[in-house]
């Protein structure tokens, strides 16, 4: 949807013209980032929890305009009177099904109260299972239904565990994968504590991502698993949707959803754009599976070693977009006084006040004592291993 609002956009003048509401913060940040990325030259913030207020107002003292944020953040800053609605023609609810099901509806309908000027209503789920609610004002809305364009070469798989708790059989499963990208997808944070301790005890690298994490751990796990640092995370349903993360190969879901709108979600991160993918069902022998499954194929896990651990590490840099550094600074700063290769200077992620590069993992204490205290554009910083 940004590239017909950004061609029709015409601001002549620091105002917020389009309001984007999402239901993460991972996706204010992705679409963010997609708008710089693009060079369209117009500003764009985004906004939400669990940052110091006053990071928002730095923020919007540069009025941007196309706001991005999620709804209880621009809510709240709707009430403190932070910034202008009266030029907002544009509003877009991305991922609307899923502000609503994690308690956003009364936030959102004040927002759009506050709209006065709303020529254009954007709305966008990866299913049409959910109605649309009565304050957005759609009287007569266009649905552009997109789910039926590609064919999908999903495929869906049951692993039988003879133990109830079904941690050995995760194992299996993941030694019978081998090393390629994926995620576990668990229901309970409690959950993933428990399968994250079991996989570190045999030694298998991994992520965790889940609602109950401080923001910069969520941050710094997807960043290590966009970049290689971990091939696998363990997750909740937070991660089946609105992130950008990397094709996988597989997924597994080691307790099933309660409904199949969120099992439609979470396999719809693997099989994407005409690629394979494989979906993953651990089942308890005992246990009855849901029938929004239907019927699937067993998979017989074969022995096979444990995945190597990833050749990538992950080094944080005390210097960002706040200071002008680019990701040609930091490219020339590692090829050049760093001494690596093209082909050992991995995903480099530039954020406002710092930035991430992954690097070979047996170069990154090197690295930090040879390259910390260098200066980038005018600053000097500090490299760290995350």
């Amino acid at each position: 949807y940004l590239l017909p609002i950004i061609r029709n956009l015409n601001a002549g003048s620091d105002e917020i013209y389009v309001l984007i509401l999402v239901p993460s913060r991972e996706l204010a940040l992705q679409i963010e980032q997609v708008i710089r990325e693009m060079g369209s030259g117009y500003k764009t913030n985004a906004v939400y929890g669990g940052r110091v207020g006053y990071q928002d107002k730095l923020d919007l003292k540069h009025t941007p305009n196309i706001l991005i944020g999620t709804p209880g953040r621009v809510a709240d800053l709707l009430r403190r009177d932070r910034f202008s609605t009266h030029f907002i023609h544009t509003l877009v609810l991305d991922e609307f099904d899923k502000s609503l099901e994690i308690g956003f509806e009364r936030d959102m309908s004040e927002i759009v109260t506050a709209l006065p000027n709303i020529k254009k209503r954007i709305l966008t789920s990866a299913t049409i299972a959910t109605d649309i609610p009565a304050f957005v004002g759609l009287k007569q809305p266009v649905c552009l239904d997109y789910s039926d364009q590609s064919v999908s070469l999903l495929k869906i798989k049951t692993v039988v565990s003879p133990s109830k708790d079904k941690l050995e059989t995760l194992v299996k499963t993941l030694r019978h994968i081998g090393n390629q990208p994926g995620i576990v997808f668990c229901n309970f944070k409690e959950t993933i504590q428990e399968v994250s301790n079991y996989l570190t005890a045999k030694l298998i690298h991994h992520g965790c991502f889940f609602g109950g994490m401080e923001q910069i751990d969520r941050e710094r796990a997807l960043i290590k698993f966009r970049n290689g640092t971990h091939q696998l995370i363990v997750a909740t349903d937070l991660a089946a949707r609105g992130l950008d993360i990397p094709e996988l190969t597989f997924i597994i879901h080691f307790q099933l959803p309660p409904r199949r709108q969120e099992f439609t979600h979470r396999n719809g991160r693997t099989a994407r754009m005409n690629a394979e993918g494989t979906a993953y069902i651990l089942k308890w022998v005992n246990e009855e599976l849901p029938e929004y499954i239907g019927e699937t194929e067993m998979e017989t896990m074969v022995d096979a070693p444990t995945p190597k651990a990833p050749t990538w590490k992950t080094l944080y840099i005390t210097g960002g977009r706040r200071d002008k550094i680019s990701k040609g600074d930091i490219a020339g700063l590692f090829l050049k006084q760093g001494g690596l290769s093209n082909e050992q200077l991995g995903i480099i992620e530039i954020k406002q006040d710092c930035s991430y590069v992954a690097v070979p993992a047996s170069k990154t204490n090197e690295l930090i004592n040879t390259l910390t205290n260098s200066k980038l554009k005018t600053k000097k910083v500090r490299l760290s291993k995350i």
